[in-house]
């Protein structure tokens, strides 16, 4: 099944794109995502407090995925 995957801050300009199409086994779990961006980028930073978000919805790693989802990584920001 494939899923849409939107990068944002230092993880979108470490990949050079925002997003991305990845292909997963049908009845993946989130936390497969990860796996498969580590796969791609390895030096992919993966800073503490990295959310993710299923078609704009907060999810844990467990959540279940569907073909065509969206999924978001998004790293924590900081600012002043």
């Amino acid at each position: 099944m494939v899923v849409q995957v939107r990068l944002f801050a230092m993880m979108a300009q470490h990949a050079k794109t925002g997003m991305l199409t990845v292909d997963l086994p049908t009845g993946s779990q989130l936390s497969a995502v990860r796996g498969e961006l580590e796969r791609r980028y390895p030096k992919l930073p993966w800073p503490a407090g990295t959310m993710l978000a299923i078609n704009q919805e907060y999810a844990g790693a467990e959540a279940g995925l569907k073909a065509g989802d969206e999924v978001a990584v998004i790293p924590p920001v900081s600012g002043g």
